[in-house]
C-alpha cells in the first residue's frame, strides 16, 4: 500500500517549500552543517553497506548502517545536536527507547540529569537500558501522546529542557546528518526508503536530499500510518495508540515541526504490514545485518516497492533486546515513577 498524495503535494509545493527552507536558518544549509560539526565527537559516520539481493530490488540497493551508530540508532545525532546546542543540565524527554537510550548515554558522558517518560508497552528492555545508563524513567498509561504530554508537563514543573525525540529543529537537523552523509558518499542514489515514526528522521532526510534528485519515500507500519493518513487529510490527525511490532514507530500524530517538512518534499509514503516487517528483519540477519523491527521497516519498504533502482534504504537501530543485554553498562538503576 502506498499514497500518491505525497507526490502531489511534492510538485505543486516544492520550488515554494526549497525557497522557505533556503531563508529559514533552522532548517537551511547552514543548520546541518553546524549540526555535523557539532556531533561529529559523539557520533561515528556509519558505512553504506551492500544490501541484500532480492528478485524485488535486485543488486543496486545499499543499507545506510545506523545499527551501527552509537547508542545502537540513528537518534543518537539529533540527541547530541539538541542537547550541546542548549547547553542543559536537566533534560525530560518522552521516548520509545532508542532517543531515551541516545540521551542516557549522553547524559552520562556530560554529567547531565535525565527523566525519560516511557509509554505504556515500552520495550522492558530499552526501559532497563536507560536505567543501567543512569537515567531516570517514568512510565505513564496510554501511548506515544500520553507520554508527550507528561515529559512537557515535566518540563515544565522542573525547569528542565525538554528534548523531544522528533519534533524539535535541532533534533531534525542531527538526524539530517543521516541524508547528507549518505548522498555524499552515494551520489548516484535514485530513492531514500526512511522508517517513519515521529517524522524526525524522515523530515531529516527531506531537508539533507532539499533540490537533489533523488526520491524520498517514508515507510510507515500499516497500523499506524499517520503520516500517509494526514497528507491524504491536508492536515496532521492523530491515530490511536498501536500495538506494531516496530516499538520505535508508534508516534500517533505528525509533529509540528517534522509536518510541513515532510508534505513539502516527500515522494511517496508505502505502508508496510507486520509480516513484512518481520521478514525484513529476518532477511537483515540472514545478510549479517543484526536489525531491531523498527530498523527493518525500510527495508520492508523497499521490498514491497520492488523498484529495481539505486536505492538506499536506512537501518535506524539495532538495538535488540539480545543486544542490549550485552552491550549496556550497568550502572545504579533508578526505579520508574508512576
Amino acid at each position: 500500500m502506498s499514497t500518491t498524495t505525497a507526490t502531489g503535494h511534492r510538485s505543486m509545493l516544492h520550488m515554494r517549500s526549497a525557497a522557505t527552507r533556503v531563508a529559514d536558518p533552522l532548517h537551511g544549509p547552514t543548520a546541518l552543517a553546524a549540526a555535523a560539526a557539532r556531533i561529529a565527537p559523539y557520533v561515528v559516520r556509519t558505512p553504506l553497506l551492500p544490501g541484500p539481493i532480492t528478485a524485488a530490488c535486485g543488486p543496486r540497493l545499499l543499507l545506510k548502517a545506523e545499527h551501527r551508530q552509537t547508542g545502537g540508532s540513528f537518534k543518537t545525532r539529533g540527541a547530541a545536536n539538541a542537547v550541546l546546542a542548549l547547553g542543559a543540565d536537566r533534560v525530560v524527554t518522552g521516548s520509545s527507547g532508542n532517543h531515551g537510550i541516545a540521551l542516557a548515554r549522553l547524559a552520562r558522558t556530560l554529567g547531565l540529569e535525565l527523566t525519560v517518560v516511557l509509554a505504556a508497552g515500552a520495550a522492558p528492555a530499552k526501559a532497563a537500558a536507560i536505567r543501567a545508563l543512569g537515567a531516570r524513567t517514568v512510565q505513564v498509561g496510554g501511548g506515544v501522546a500520553e507520554r508527550e504530554a507528561r515529559a512537557r508537563a515535566l518540563a515544565e514543573t522542573t525547569g528542565a529542557v525538554l528534548v523531544p525525540s522528533s519534533d524539535h529543529p535541532l533534533v531534525i537537523a542531527g538526524a539530517a546528518t543521516v541524508g547528507t552523509e549518505l548522498l555524499a558518499d552515494a551520489p548516484d542514489t535514485e530513492a531514500v526508503y526512511v522508517p517513519v515514526g515521529g517524522g524526525g528522521l524522515l523530515a531529516g532526510v527531506c531537508l539533507a536530499a532539499g533540490p537533489h534528485p533523488v526520491r524520498v519515500v517514508g515507510v510507515e507500519p500499516a497500523r499506524t500510518p499517520r503520516y500517509a493518513r494526514s497528507l491524504a487529510a491536508g492536515h496532521p490527525v492523530q491515530l490511536p495508540p498501536s500495538d506494531t511490532v516496530a516499538d520505535g514507530l508508534r508516534g500517533q500524530r505528525p509533529g509540528h515541526h517534522t509536518y510541513p517538512i515532510i508534505r513539502d518534499r516527500v515522494d511517496d509514503l508505502i505502508a508496510v504490514g507486520e509480516a513484512e516487517i518481520l521478514a525484513a528483519a529476518a532477511l537483515l540477519r540472514r545478510h549479517g545485518v543484526d536489525a531491531e523491527p523498527s530498523g527493518a521497516v525500510a527495508l520492508a519498504g523497499a521490498l514491497r516497492a520492488g523498484r529495481r533502482e539505486t536505492a538506499v534504504a536506512v537501518v535506524s537501530g539495532g538495538n535488540t533486546a539480545a543486544r542490549l543485554h550485552t552491550c549496556t553498562a550497568p550502572t545504579t538503576a533508578q526505579e520508574d515513577t508512576p
